[in-house]
């Protein structure tokens, strides 16, 4: 056991105290009490599968980034996010647990939802893997999770970090929850307390505690087109999201809300002309280019959060997206 994992759970119960209970993670926006018992159930569990799926995360360099991926069949094919990938066929490094480098191909990605794959090339040899369904896993808000990933890069050292949390919400194609993530740790695995991956991190937030993570519908919806190196940027006429509010560039060089579609997700969430879009999801909004390229990239249904200011106020807006109309091209 790695004095990271002794660390994370000796804080954890440290938290305890003598009461015996501990303020959860919100979930619903309520603060939740969790016993000492339950600690101890979860630390148990978790301590016995990290033993188990530790071997296949990875490290993956790529260009003069590093992020994080996990294989998951004995071929060594690597789930990951679209993000890192980029584009397929592009040879990456990969770092195994112990050390070892060895060399990795990207195959096809899902930009509408930020999945991607990699082969890692030696496909004769059996490589470590974690288990993955052939149905997308139910996951409830509330869930214990526990997620890893090589924040940083590869530390030998340190090793593969773990990090304890819940899941927050969850869309058809999204997971969000408070689990601890940082740079480096995108496209390395969400697990449930069953051993599963149920999600690749995908979008760290400022807060660093209410993280998404692509679930693994995406994954098992384009199983077949991704590994054959197709780059899937829409899902059917209409798809992708929609959000109804035209925006610009204003003199400041700030994107500006010019106009609200009556019946929109927009309009239903009280988004006005005039409004500045600072960031969504916490990414600064700087063109937009950007912006309709973040919108597009969810799925109808998904929710995402617009911090705007509105005069000499700024505040937080959560939008569910909806269905983008067939006649739309903004």
């Amino acid at each position: 056991m790695r004095s990271s994992l002794k660390h994370l759970f000796s804080r954890l119960l440290f938290c305890v105290g003598a009461a015996g209970v501990l303020s959860a993670g919100a979930v619903h926006g309520e603060s939740e009490k969790v016993s000492y018992a339950e600690l101890q159930k979860v630390q148990g569990r978790v301590r016995e599968l990290f033993a188990k799926v530790r071997p296949a995360v990875v490290a993956i360099q790529i260009g003069n980034g590093t992020a994080s991926g996990v294989v998951v069949n004995e071929s060594g094919l690597v789930l990951t996010a679209a993000h890192v990938a980029e584009t397929p066929g592009r040879e990456v490094r990969v770092v195994l647990d112990d050390g070892r480098k060895v060399k990795g191909t990207t195959l096809g990605l899902d930009k509408t939802t930020d999945a991607a794959l990699v082969q890692l090339h030696d496909t004769d040899r059996r490589w470590p893997f974690a288990e993955i369904g052939r149905t997308v896993v139910r996951v409830t808000p509330g869930d214990w999770c526990f997620a890893l990933g090589h924040p940083g890069g590869f530390d030998k050292e340190r090793g593969v970090v773990l990090r304890v949390g819940r899941v927050i919400r969850h869309t058809a194609n999204s997971l969000q929850t408070d689990c601890v993530l940082m740079g480096g740790d995108s496209g390395g695995p969400l697990f449930n307390l069953r051993g599963e991956v149920i999600g690749i991190h995908s979008q760290i937030w400022e807060a660093r505690d209410h993280n998404m993570h692509v679930s693994m519908a995406p994954f098992l919806r384009s199983w077949e087109e991704m590994k054959n190196s197709l780059v899937i940027r829409v899902w059917g006429t209409g798809s992708g999201g929609f959000l109804g509010a035209s925006v610009d560039v204003n003199a400041a060089g700030r994107v500006e809300v010019l106009q609200v579609l009556e019946g929109s997700p927009a309009k239903t969430v009280g988004l006005l002309a005039g409004d500045v879009v600072e960031s969504l999801d916490a990414r600064e909004m700087r063109s937009v280019t950007q912006f309709s390229n973040a919108i597009r990239a969810r799925a109808a249904g998904d929710e995402v959060m617009l911090k705007i200011q509105r005069g000499s106020s700024t505040q937080a807006i959560r939008v569910r997206l909806a269905n983008r109309p067939k006649e739309d091209e903004g």
